[in-house]
């Protein structure tokens, strides 16, 4: 084994440049939220042919924003108390609860095993008349039949949203996820796709939604856009402090202009680590590999893999024996968040079975998949630990 073998969810994630960047931030002595912030928010739009973007301090605050909007008071269409919003049984913490928070009733559903999401089938057999909206995660690069989900939702009236933290550039027929809802929410935590450390972005269609999003980002403020009353303590709304850094901005929009380079790159780790497990004379179906759904050019975060069943009694002392070698794992995203334990605290009742959702826990982890071309001797050492759960 290389004497430095080391396999981290991603290694040395800030350029010299990207640090270069943070520091002319630094030295300016203006480091909130200011020009940079705005250049990060112009830029990113752009790029993702969104009409609208706004940058907030991390993925978890875009989400809480995104349901904060669609049921603030100053929006035409919005959603009311209690009503039914469907979020998939896999899912992370800040999916579920701003849901909560907002006065709204979620009802959990199971997910589709090739993409971890629920799938088109699922959701049209979920929705009732009291489903009012859907909440999507485009899990680690991927997701579902997003033409045919919006058309059905629009059909109904049932609003879309995306928890699109863990799929920033995959694009789906040709359109980025995160654009398809009426809001998007991106994360640039330590390694996705781009980072800034911590930080994130919400995007959406129309000007009146931009506004009480920058109100409701800066305590309900309306500083951001009204240049008239710039100077005046002008309170319109309710309101959060989810502002960003412009130290911060400066770092994501740097990284941002080499995404398609990260994209690409790890894109070939990953087809070279499925190569390899596969040309190896130890290799007999020990894992089942995640896919991308038809039509999608993925932007991939992270390596995950599904154990094959016959193995699944072996996964937790697998798990032990990777990181006894110095590859990192963790869990796809938090596995069934049903199972977990504020869902019990809080008495929050399930409904029924979530086949799908427990596979993704009991069989599911993933591992990293570097920016940086990974290395022959690393790529084979790497190979060969992921292969040995058939000899523990």
């Amino acid at each position: 084994m290389p004497a430095n073998f080391n396999y981290p969810l991603l290694e040395n994630a800030f350029s010299n440049d990207d640090i270069s960047k943070a520091m002319q931030v630094l030295k300016s002595r203006q480091i909130t939220m200011s020009k940079k912030t705005k250049e990060f928010e112009k830029y990113f739009a752009e790029k993702l042919n969104s009409k609208y973007a706004l940058m907030v301090n991390s993925g978890s605050s875009a989400v809480l924003l995104a349901f904060a909007l669609l049921t603030n008071i100053k929006r035409k269409h919005r959603l009311k108390k209690n009503d039914e919003v469907l979020v998939p049984a896999v899912c992370w913490s800040t999916t579920f609860w701003p849901i909560v928070q907002c006065g709204l009733k979620p009802k959990f559903i199971d997910v589709d095993l090739k993409t971890y999401s629920p799938s088109f089938e699922i959701i049209k057999k979920n929705i009732t008349r009291k489903t009012k909206a859907v909440v999507l995660v485009n899990v680690l690069g991927n997701c579902s039949e997003m033409d045919k989900i919006k058309k059905l939702l629009d059909k109904k009236r049932i609003m879309l949203i995306e928890d699109n933290c863990e799929s920033l550039g995959s694009k789906y027929k040709n359109k980025y996820l995160g654009t398809f809802g009426e809001v998007g929410a991106f994360s640039f935590y330590y390694s996705h796709q781009i980072t800034s450390g911590e930080g994130g972005a919400i995007v959406c269609k129309n000007e009146s939604d931009y506004k009480i999003l920058c109100e409701l980002r800066a305590h309900g403020w309306d500083r951001d856009y009204n240049q008239k009353n710039r100077s005046k303590f002008n309170f319109v709304n309710q309101g959060f402090n989810l502002r960003p850094l412009d130290l911060t901005a400066a770092i994501a929009l740097n990284q941002f202009k080499r995404l398609k380079l990260f994209k690409k790159i790890r894109a070939l780790n990953r087809n070279a680590i499925i190569k390899t497990i596969k040309k190896s004379k130890n290799w007999n179906n020990q894992f089942i590999f995640f896919e991308p759904i038809k039509n999608l050019d993925p932007s991939w975060f992270g390596f995950p893999l599904l154990i094959n069943q016959k193995l699944a009694g072996k996964k937790r002392i697998f798990l032990e024996y990777l990181k006894s070698n110095k590859i990192e794992s963790r869990p796809i995203i938090s596995g069934n968040f049903t199972k977990q334990e504020c869902i019990k605290n809080h008495n929050y009742k399930t409904n029924g079975r979530y086949s799908g959702a427990d596979k993704v826990e009991k069989l599911g982890f993933f591992i990293g998949l570097p920016t940086r071309k990974i290395k022959p001797n690393i790529l084979e050492k790497l190979c060969k630990h992921l292969l040995k759960i058939s000899n523990l």
